[in-house]
């Protein structure tokens, strides 16, 4: 995965289950994903080592990522997301058998059936 891929995947993760890290946890992650500041800068704002925000990053990290795997709050977002623009375009083509179609999907999805 790259880099890009990476960050954008994390600040997904960081927007759900981000208040559910500690705040020390949430300054480091917001630090380095979102103020772009490196290991070294927040590392030299905390007075720790470099060593330390590496991992408090990677421990947060995979912590954002066991939430998503036990809550599926972000993959159930975005099926969601996916049925809805489906519908809008079925709509937009005068496709109504089909866009029923997706929003009865939807409807079920959010129903948990």
């Amino acid at each position: 995965m790259d880099e890009i891929t990476k960050n954008e995947k994390f600040g997904d993760l960081y927007a759900y289950y981000g208040s559910l890290l500690t705040k020390g946890q949430q300054r480091y992650f917001e630090d380095y994903y979102y103020n772009d500041l490196s290991l070294g800068e927040i590392a030299d704002n905390h007075q720790v080592s470099r060593q330390a925000v590496y991992d408090n990053l990677k421990r947060s990290s995979k912590i954002l990522e066991n939430y998503e795997n036990k809550l599926h709050m972000l993959r159930d977002y975005n099926k969601i997301e996916e049925n809805i623009a489906d519908s809008v375009l079925a709509i937009d083509n005068n496709d109504l058998k089909t866009a029923k179609k997706e929003l009865i999907k939807l409807l079920n999805q959010m129903r948990g059936e």
